[in-house]
């Protein structure tokens, strides 16, 4: 190896080899749009918190965090510690809800220092916290969950009023918000058993309660994505919003509630073209075999990118415009493509996994569905040895033929 070799590269030319092989390509002007949109919808009363946990839900946790800071999102989600600190790091200081539990002092103390709320799901958390807040000679900031049907974190809604005048006597603690989770927000009219509104019920019940008492609790919010696209009486004074906020409906009724911009595309290359003739058995197992004369596309992405194997025969790319389908065994590296109907196709091309080309569109739940599963799992299962581009000037858009 020269020296010349370990130069280092321009942002141009980092850009460039990022997109040799496959990559994400991410639209932050999109989700600012989703911010903006999903703000009318909720109303001037209702603060938005994004949630950006599992990376932005792929999508990259830090650029968006900005580009929805800019856009009005009042403050952030997170699942864990890491993700938290993550995003103080980064010199973003707006407030952080860390949404799973936090049972260690060493978790509890680091909440303190960077300055990160934790959910309280018991008195046990509740204590720790105190305890440390106390012999740091500061206050901390935390969060009440109560479990009104979820069966998860959280807890029991009934033990809400006692908890919060609990909380209320801590003096190192600062009761900042009191929240509950849907377990079914997003279940279509006529599979809807009612759990929804049984758990704001419920959730109202104790914030009544707390009223009588003269009790608050901070910030009430209730509403996921699929919540907060349902109806106006769950926002209360913030809702959490995730998917939606990427630009994807939590259901297929849902979706056109809000306008919704997709802020994700999966594009890759092509790294070889084969003509083969009929009957000729395509990737490991031969699980599929060609029925004329093909051209055969392969392209350099795979389950090891965050391509569902699951999709072996059953998912298609766009290309020029047009869809072509994806032949035999998906692989860890690279998958198969028809390419006998796209003529222009060369090694080289550009091919669209995920995305809009052409007036046609393949989106995350397109694959969910003929995987089995949602489309949160298939926009976290991408892979970081995909690099997340930012969605480059229109001349240099990624529509290439």
């Amino acid at each position: 190896m020269t020296s010349a070799s370990l130069a280092p590269t321009s942002a141009t030319e980092e850009t460039r080899q990022s997109r040799q092989r496959a990559w994400v390509e991410v639209n932050t002007a999109a989700i600012q749009a989703n911010v903006r949109a999903l703000q009318r919808h909720i109303g001037p009363a209702t603060q938005l918190m994004a949630v950006v946990k599992a990376d932005a839900y792929g999508h990259g946790a830090l650029p968006v965090a900005r580009a929805v800071l800019e856009a009005g999102a009042a403050c952030f989600g997170v699942a864990t510690l890491a993700e938290g600190v993550q995003l103080r790091r980064a010199g973003i200081s707006s407030p952080v809800l860390v949404l799973g539990n936090l049972t260690q002092p060493e978790e509890l103390r680091s909440c303190l220092r960077w300055q990160l709320m934790p959910t309280l799901s018991s008195m046990r958390e509740a204590l720790l916290c105190q305890n440390l807040a106390s012999g740091s000679g500061r206050t901390m900031a935390v969060q009440l969950k109560l479990d009104t049907g979820m069966a998860r974190l959280g807890a029991d809604w009934q033990e809400g009023p006692r908890l919060v005048a609990a909380l209320r006597g801590m003096e190192a603690l600062d009761l900042a918000g009191i929240y509950s989770h849907l377990a079914c927000a997003d279940a279509a009219p006529e599979e809807d058993d009612g759990l929804s509104d049984l758990q704001q019920r419920r959730f109202e019940s104790v914030l009544s309660s707390l009223n009588e008492q003269g009790l608050t609790a901070g910030c009430r919010h209730l509403a996921n994505s699929a919540g907060t696209l349902r109806g106006h009486r769950q926002h209360f004074d913030l809702v959490r919003v995730g998917l939606a906020l990427y630009g994807q409906p939590p259901a297929p009724h849902l979706a056109g509630v809000v306008s919704l911009r997709p802020a994700l595309q999966i594009h890759a290359r092509v790294t070889l073209l084969r003509q083969v003739g009929a009957g000729v058995g395509v990737s490991y197992g031969h699980r599929f075999r060609t029925s004329r004369p093909s051209l055969l596309a392969v392209v350099s992405i795979g389950y090891a990118d965050g391509v569902p194997r699951q999709l072996s025969n059953r998912m298609d790319v766009l290309f020029d415009g047009r869809r072509l389908p994806q032949v035999g065994a998906i692989t860890m590296d690279q998958l198969v493509i028809d390419a006998t109907e796209a003529p222009r196709i060369e090694v080289g091309s550009l091919v669209t996994l995920l995305g809009d080309q052409g007036g046609e569109s393949i989106s995350p739940l397109d694959w969910s569905e003929r995987c089995g599963t949602i489309p949160w799992e298939i926009l976290c299962g991408f892979k970081h040895r995909l690099p997340r581009l930012a969605v480059p000037p229109e001349s240099e858009a990624a529509t290439e033929p």
